[in-house]
C-alpha cells in the first residue's frame, strides 16, 4: 500500500515537468528504519533515478532527482590496482 502511494508521488512529481508522456514507475529498491523510510525508484521515461526519503520525525518527504552520468566496469575490482581497470559498458 505505502509502495504504491510512494508511486503516485513520484508520478506527481514527474507529471509536473513532463507533458503527456505514458511511463512506468518502479520501485528498485527500499527500506525500513524506526520511523524513517527510504525508496529508490525508476522510470521507463529517461534515465533519472529518484530516491525518495521519508523523515518520519517530521512526517516530510524529500525527493532527490538523479541522472545517470556514466556506467563503468570494474575489472578486479578486490585486486591490487591495474592498469585499464575500467571499461565503458
Amino acid at each position: 500500500m505505502i509502495d504504491e502511494q510512494v508511486k503516485q508521488i513520484l508520478r506527481e512529481y514527474i507529471d509536473g515537468r513532463v507533458i503527456n508522456k505514458t511511463y512506468d514507475v518502479f520501485i528498485v529498491w527500499s527500506c525500513k528504519t524506526l520511523q524513517n523510510r527510504k525508496w529508490l525508484l525508476g522510470t521507463t521515461l529517461d534515465d533519472h533515478y529518484y530516491e525518495l526519503t521519508y523523515n518520519g520525525d517530521k512526517d516530510e518527504m524529500y525527493i532527490d532527482d538523479y541522472v545517470k552520468v556514466n556506467n563503468l566496469l570494474v575489472n578486479n575490482p578486490f585486486e591490487s590496482q591495474t592498469s585499464n581497470r575500467y571499461e565503458s559498458i
